[in-house]
């Protein structure tokens, strides 16, 4: 009969030639076997990494935390890895707090700078969920990116091209939902005054990917080049703007401008947050978004009107009526990740449920589609009171916009506001109550519903969002009204103007071009 090691071996084989069911079996073994035998836990934890179930893997490294032992430089560098993992694991479902803990307890263990930079990102990407998160926090996240950046830049240099050479970098160049922001910016420069090359970390191979391949002028894959490699690459295109559209969002390769490849360098729309980094010149923001400059270490570009540009990649028919009318009771809706719905969220939401008669609240996102997602979140919602018969849980859909129709009003969530959620809700006329704080990754909605004229659904109190809720959950003739006509306001607004955008952006561009340049 085999010993423990020998068949943590046999289920280490199995799990490294992805047997997974085999190796899960041999680990229920051990673990009946010799419960406090850490290895069984942290690769049963592995093996629901691997297969996308954060809700298993969460628990697999609550088992593995006891048992984790901080007296010797190898235990503290195991304990240290674990940490890591359950801070992503438990951001993912939305242990917000929890999650910051473990991520900064295991950048704390990091004295060797041994943990991969993607934990450290992760804490970063973390951040945007915490309403307690200073400009402190932000310098200490930098600093220790810093130590990371070790990497010799390119001198700077500035060219005198014919055309401005603008390089985009994104690893989510197919169909992903921050290709609704990024289509106007990837495809409708005026071509006469700039010249645009793309730099994808994406294998993706889809029709968004395709066309783009054929309208951008200048295409590089950059998935299996190393940093150095691809910085250089972009120094030899002498590239005058930078645009990363990432941050620190997955897939990123933000790395690139430590090597300062690009004269000026400029990040947004597709992160929320700062990047940290004194390489990154400049963050894209418009005069609503922008908020607390505080919270950035580049400094801001504020557009008129709106800093993002919603153009669908697809569309829906919308009904003719809200669902109010034909169900008899109001229904709200929250497509966000759940990542976004913090404690504080649900005690509104639980609240507005309370307060309006028999409504109804629909949550659709991927945690639902795992193996004990749908029960974990049950019990959450169940901890702060909700009565379930209230809820309804919706798991991923290829045509979800359809679904926007059994919806009367979408919910924000808050600090980590939702931003092609909010796009996709109002598009399919459903109204959005956001609540917005001072950082910029927290004004989105704010943005959003200022450029279609709905500010009024804007608001900066948990109580003022509660009760404008209620208010508008009470005025069927106004959510009538909405319905029929939220997605003419939008193709009317600056939200969707792409040429004026376009135009502001460009000028935008060519503006910090100059002063980068006179600053030399």
């Amino acid at each position: 009969m085999m010993n423990i090691q020998e068949m943590y071996s046999k289920a280490e084989k199995l799990s490294d030639a992805k047997s997974y069911d085999a190796a899960l079996k041999i680990l229920e073994k051990i673990k009946r076997a010799a419960p406090r035998y850490r290895k069984a836990h942290s690769l049963e934890a592995f093996i629901w990494k691997a297969r996308n179930n954060s809700v298993k893997e969460y628990y697999a490294l609550k088992r593995v935390l006891p048992l984790l032992d901080f007296s010797s430089p190898k235990g503290k560098r195991f304990a240290m890895k674990i940490l890591a993992l359950i801070g992503r694991a438990s951001g993912v479902l939305a242990l917000n707090e929890e999650s910051l803990k473990y991520c900064c307890s295991a950048l704390e263990l990091d004295e060797k700078e041994e943990l991969p930079l993607a934990a450290i990102e992760n804490a970063f990407f973390m951040s945007n969920t915490s309403e307690k998160f200073s400009v402190a926090d932000l310098h200490a996240f930098r600093d220790k990116f810093k130590k990371r950046l070790t990497d010799t830049p390119f001198p700077r240099q500035f060219y005198n091209h014919e055309k401005i050479r603008i390089g985009f970098v994104s690893g989510d160049f197919h169909l992903h939902p921050v290709m609704n922001w990024s289509w106007p910016l990837m495809t409708k420069f005026d071509r006469n005054l700039f010249e645009l090359y793309c730099y994808s970390n994406d294998k993706s191979k889809d029709k968004i990917n395709d066309y783009l391949r054929t309208a951008i002028d200048n295409w590089r894959d950059i998935y299996d080049l190393k940093n150095e490699q691809a910085a250089k690459l972009i120094r030899d295109d002498e590239i005058d703007i930078l645009f990363d559209l990432s941050g620190h969002t997955g897939n990123n390769r933000l790395l690139l401008t430590a090597y300062r490849p690009a004269s000026v360098q400029i990040v947004g729309v597709g992160d929320m947050f700062s990047t940290g980094f004194d390489c990154v010149d400049y963050f894209l923001a418009d005069v609503y978004c922008a908020g607390d400059e505080n919270f950035f270490t580049e400094k801001v570009i504020k557009l008129p009107h709106s800093h993002i540009c919603y153009e669908p990649t697809s569309t829906n028919e919308l009904t003719d009526e809200p669902p109010c009318i034909k169900n008899g009771f109001v229904t709200f809706g929250s497509f966000n990740q759940f990542q976004k719905i913090t404690d504080a969220i649900l005690i509104a939401w639980q609240q507005i449920l309370y307060t309006v008669p028999n409504s109804r609240l629909i949550l659709k996102n991927k945690i639902i589609d795992m193996d004990g997602g749908r029960d974990f979140i049950l019990r959450r919602l169940k901890k702060f009171g909700f009565d379930l018969a209230q809820v309804e849980l919706r798991p991923t859909t290829k045509n979800y916009l359809s679904e926007y129709n059994d919806v009367d009003i979408a919910l924000d969530t808050f600090p980590y506001t939702g931003g092609v959620t909010t796009c996709e809700a109002l598009h399919m006329g459903v109204p959005v109550i956001s609540l917005y704080g001072t950082r910029h990754g927290t004004r989105f909605g704010l943005s959003i519903l200022k450029n279609i004229g709905l500010d009024e659904l804007a608001v900066n109190s948990y109580q003022s969002y509660v009760e404008r809720a209620i208010s508008l959950a009470g005025d069927w003739e106004l959510l009538n009204i909405l319905k029929k006509n939220l997605r003419t306001m939008m193709k009317k607004s600056p939200l969707m103007d792409s040429i004026g955008y376009i135009r502001e952006v460009e000028q935008a561009f060519i503006d910090v071009l100059d002063i980068e340049r006179s600053r030399q």
